[in-house]
């Protein structure tokens, strides 16, 4: 809150199951089925997460401040 006065934002992005190698390599051959499983059916890409942080960098979000954006398919939803 501290912060607030002197313009800066504190934001956080939550991400769901986003396919990258690493994942797939831990998970395995569960991993199509845990993307699946989602309200979206599908995990999601390094590219949405990066649209969601380019929002919150961005003067689109210039009134949020304190605030986690889930970006998991609807995945804590279901």
């Amino acid at each position: 809150m501290e912060f607030g006065a002197s313009g800066i934002r504190v934001n956080s992005v939550a991400p769901g199951l986003i396919r990258t190698e690493q994942a797939v390599a831990s998970v395995g051959e569960q991993f199509d089925e845990l993307s699946r499983n989602t309200p979206l059916g599908r995990a999601g890409t390094t590219a949405e997460i990066a649209e969601t942080v380019l929002f919150l960098a961005s003067p689109r979000s210039s009134f949020m401040t304190g605030s986690i954006l889930t970006a998991d398919g609807g995945r804590t939803t279901a």
